[in-house]
């Protein structure tokens, strides 16, 4: 439970599930007849990972393992098709040695497709993250070690519940950096359809419009050129993102209309900074991750003036790698540390 000055609830505020290897990648679905459903990502430093599917029965509060399977390598990044309605298939996509779209189902999952932009090589440049547009949900942009970003296109068949396959195609590839890229993110600007963002080892974030890909914009270049390991735009108002540099215990949150000049600084954590959700449901809140072991919840609304402290904090059993903020549920954040996976209620 996250500590405020009230701490006086009758509901149960808390639920953990333990799995048996360390968790990296996770997700919360989105589909509205699964409400507690979530999908969890191995850690395991060897070929042979695992991707776990699991859900909370509200009756018992328990979570269990609804399916399980094998993955190449761990996933950089796990996430469910942002279908908010629930009229689409049930679709879960995969980042690793390369981007794989997965159907489940209540006999299980499987894979869909494999969709790999290396056609002529036996090398393969491992993806690093993935985002899934939230518009348009037949495009996926992949960012990769290679310095490039990977724009595709879905086609899923029509008749939903049919046996159509799903595949793949390169809408565009474009060298997104001098150097690896390790996040990237569709923005809700514009239309939300052709504006994303990508930050790398080269220090910067950079930001893309699909309708002229001939020219980018730096939002933002970290003043020792640290590599910058995560982004993330706020849901509700597209002129605002978060980013952090490798190593760094400070969040740094940027407006795209005064671009390299960072409107706030986060600095309340005491080691490590590994990961950033924006309230779903909010413009000026947002939780932030540490191997300090502490989830914290900001209230930025003050900017630009200094934001002192969070507004509230978890101290968890370990070094939190993963934070994520349900987005149909925004009263409950997933954290994973070790090999758990807890979800708390604001």
């Amino acid at each position: 439970m996250f500590q405020s000055n009230n701490s006086q609830n009758k509901r149960k505020e808390i639920y953990r599930y333990t799995a048996p290897w360390m968790v990296y990648a996770m997700n919360w679905s989105v589909r509205p007849d699964k409400r507690f459903r979530l999908a969890l990502g191995s850690f395991i430093e060897e070929y042979n990972n695992k991707v776990q599917i699991i859900s909370l029965d509200e009756d018992t509060s328990e979570f269990s393992s609804r399916s399980v399977f094998d993955h190449p390598y761990p996933t950089t990044k796990i996430m469910w098709i942002p279908d908010t309605k629930g009229t689409l298939p049930d679709l879960l996509a995969t980042s690793g040695d390369y981007l794989r779209v997965w159907q489940t189902s209540d006999n299980g999952t499987r894979l869909e497709c494999l969709l790999n932009n290396n056609k002529n090589s036996d090398f393969c440049a491992p993806l690093t993250s993935f985002d899934w547009n939230e518009i348009e949900p037949n495009l996926i942009g992949t960012s990769s070690i290679d310095t490039t970003c990977t724009i595709w296109g879905l086609e899923t068949g029509q008749a939903i519940g049919r046996t159509n396959p799903i595949s793949g195609n390169v809408r565009t590839q474009l060298i997104a950096h001098d150097k690896e890229v390790y996040d990237i993110a569709f923005s809700r600007g514009g239309g939300g359809r052709d504006m994303f963002a990508s930050v790398g080892a080269d220090g910067s974030i950079r930001m893309f419009d699909l309708r002229h890909l001939e020219h980018s914009t730096i939002i933002y270049e970290d003043p020792q050129h640290h590599s910058l390991l995560r982004l993330g735009w706020n849901k509700q108002d597209p002129n605002y993102l978060a980013t952090f540099a490798i190593d760094s215990m400070e969040i740094i949150i940027l407006d795209v209309r005064i671009p390299c000049t960072p409107v706030a600084r986060l600095n309340n954590h005491h080691a490590g900074v590994n990961g950033i959700g924006w309230a779903p449901h909010s413009p000026c809140h947002i939780c932030t991750a540490s191997d300090d072991r502490q989830a914290l919840i900001w209230d930025i609304q003050q900017m630009p003036k200094t934001i002192e402290d969070p507004i509230l904090a978890y101290t968890a059993d370990g070094e939190i790698n993963q934070v994520q903020w349900s987005t149909t549920q925004p009263d409950w954040i997933a954290i994973c540390f070790n090999n758990f996976l807890e979800i708390l209620r604001v």
